[in-house]
């Protein structure tokens, strides 16, 4: 059987379009010093992504930065450190759960987190060594983000 050039043509070019249309998507996290859930947050303090999506932090107060939470992503995650007061894009690769903060409020529990997948969310482990707001931020997190998927 033969197959004509206007045949493999039309092929080639039904790929390509059904590849462009998996394009990675971008969210952009607010780094506040007040937002609806108190002070010192990221707004969204919750993400739902897809793997090769990317996170923008953008640097709209003074003060903060984007660090992941060692302990808090899945294995093969690569580990990531923005500057104070500069905006980082980070990629997510690997599907999992990932733990942020700030490191300068980590304290005083400015985290987020970031669901790559469909990994449940009741399976964050919160490490021994988070600071009790952060952890109480994590599950507040979690309840909210439960609800909103229910």
């Amino acid at each position: 059987m033969t197959v004509s050039l206007a045949s493999r043509l039309a092929a080639l070019w039904l790929c390509c379009c059904a590849a462009s249309g998996a394009s990675a998507e971008t969210f952009e996290v607010k780094m506040l010093n007040r937002g609806p859930h108190g002070a010192m947050v990221y707004e969204p303090e919750f993400i739902q992504a897809a793997p090769g999506d990317t996170i923008k932090f953008l640097a709209t107060s003074n003060g903060h930065d984007a660090v992941s939470i060692a302990g808090m992503a899945p294995a093969g995650a690569t580990a990531f450190r923005g500057k104070v007061n500069e905006e980082i894009a980070i990629t997510l690769t690997q599907p999992g759960l990932y733990g942020i903060k700030c490191q300068p409020h980590y304290a005083m529990g400015m985290v987020m987190l970031v669901r790559v997948g469909d990994t449940p969310l009741a399976q964050l482990v919160v490490p021994e060594d988070v600071p009790e707001q952060a952890r109480q931020r994590f599950e507040n997190i979690v309840s909210r983000a439960a609800a909103a998927t229910r």
